[in-house]
């Protein structure tokens, strides 16, 4: 809104500086044309622009590095003894007399007379013929014939060829190998970095924000960029070096030597001798065997067997009995018994707690903050310069017309033609813009 307010006020400004160019009018539009025509040469002005500068105060921004103390609250924790009460729920017991009626059962008989029907067994026999079959063992005898191999053993000499190893010892030259470890020195090739750490500046652009910038054509908004601040990093910068380390290492080397050895080596020898061997052989013998033997047949015969049976028949019969019952009446009789209760009571017991507490402790921190500097600076405008001219009437154009000297104090007059119906306007310098 301030903005708009401004704008309004330069724009009433520039129109009265036009309209005071024109002695107080704002064009000559509104006058007669007879009363315009000029009688003679006269001086008219024309707008020109030209650039100046002028000395601007800016203000600049710098990071500055400052030390602060800030307080910064830690908590800490203490143990607290504290004593606390619990209830406890113990049972106690009264006796309490109350009345119960007990039921007393007295047993009592009766005679009972009844009749019962009870079973008479008589035992009776039939006659049954039956046929079976009895077995009827014989015995008999066969005769067996087989030849068995029955063994005969003799004493025999046989020759007996054994081979003998036989013990030789030789000398002879053997060679031997062994390994010896022996040192050598070489030498390889290591990479090292060796790299430092480099404070590096880097620039950050400042943030861009509008500004209000005054010029002949009043207030205008213009984005400015703030001036940029450095910041200071460490950056490890490596470097890797080769170097030529000598180490030792041990190598086995092959030797070789002759030295004597006694051999032991085994020959072979056969050595015969007699020895008395039994030989079993076999011989044929026939073998006759009786075998007994025995054959069963069955032979038919009828037997008689006499089976019994058994007749029930019923016989009425008269009993009596006895039929206990039982009779149950009430006696009342007084019980004691014990009746629990519950009975509350305090107990105190100790309890650790932790209890947090806040201490305040002073920290340096450092910290960054932007600083004001005033600088001076040389800022382009423009403005309007009105420059004069003569205007003169010429009888060689046409009725009406005028002549207008341009740049006649420059000794440069060029004639130019002006309707006298029509007013004389102030035009701009081309040649200014």
């Amino acid at each position: 809104m301030r903005f708009f307010t401004t704008l309004l006020t330069v724009l009433g400004a520039m129109s009265n500086v036009a309209s005071g160019g024109l002695c107080g009018v704002s064009s000559y539009n509104c006058c007669p044309t007879v009363a315009c025509a000029p009688a003679s040469c006269y001086t008219t002005c024309r707008v020109a622009t030209e650039t100046c500068y002028r000395t601007v105060c800016e203000t600049v921004y710098e990071p500055q590095e400052y030390t602060a103390s800030r307080t910064v609250y830690e908590n800490t924790y203490e143990d607290v003894q504290q004593t606390c009460y619990r209830t406890v729920t113990e049972t106690a017991y009264r006796e309490e007399q109350y009345t119960v009626c007990r039921p007393v059962t007295e047993t009592a008989v009766r005679q009972e007379t009844y009749c019962v029907q009870r079973p008479v067994v008589e035992t009776q026999y039939r006659t049954c013929n039956y046929t079976v079959q009895r077995p009827v063992w014989e015995e008999h005898v066969r005769e067996c014939r087989y030849t068995v191999q029955q063994p005969v053993c003799e004493t025999i000499q046989q020759e007996c060829r054994q081979t003998v190893m036989k013990c030789v010892n030789e000398t002879i030259q053997q060679e031997r190998c062994y390994t010896v470890m022996r040192p050598e020195t070489r030498t390889r090739c290591v990479q090292r970095n060796v790299g430092q750490w480099v404070t590096q500046t880097q620039s950050i652009p400042g943030p861009v924000v509008p500004r209000m910038v005054y010029g002949p054509c009043g207030p205008q908004v213009c984005m400015t960029q703030c001036p940029p601040r450095q910041i200071c990093r460490r950056v490890w910068c490596p470097r890797v070096v080769e170097e030529q380390i000598p180490y030792t290492v041990m190598v086995p080397q092959v030797v070789r030597q002759t030295c004597p050895v006694t051999v032991t080596r085994y020959v072979p020898e056969v050595v015969v001798r007699s020895v008395p061997v039994t030989v079993t052989r076999m011989v044929a013998k026939e073998v006759v065997q009786k075998i007994p033997y025995r054959t069963c047949r069955m032979e038919c015969e009828t037997k008689t067997q006499q089976i019994p049976y058994q007749v029930c028949k019923m016989v009425s019969e008269q009993r009596t009995r006895e039929i206990p019952y039982s009779v149950c009446r009430m006696v009342s009789e007084t019980c004691t018994r014990k009746v629990p209760y519950c009975v509350s009571r305090k107990v105190p017991f100790t309890t650790t707690r932790r209890v947090c507490r806040t201490v305040p402790r002073e920290v340096q921190t450092t910290c960054t903050r932007m600083v004001a500097r005033q600088v001076m600076k040389q800022v382009p405008y423009t403005r309007c310069v009105l420059i004069p001219q003569t205007v003169c009437c010429s009888s060689t154009s046409a009725p009406g017309a005028q002549t207008v000297l341009n740049g006649c104090s420059s000794g440069d007059c060029a004639p130019v033609t002006v309707d006298a119906a029509k007013p004389v306007v102030p035009v701009a310098d081309p040649l200014s813009k």
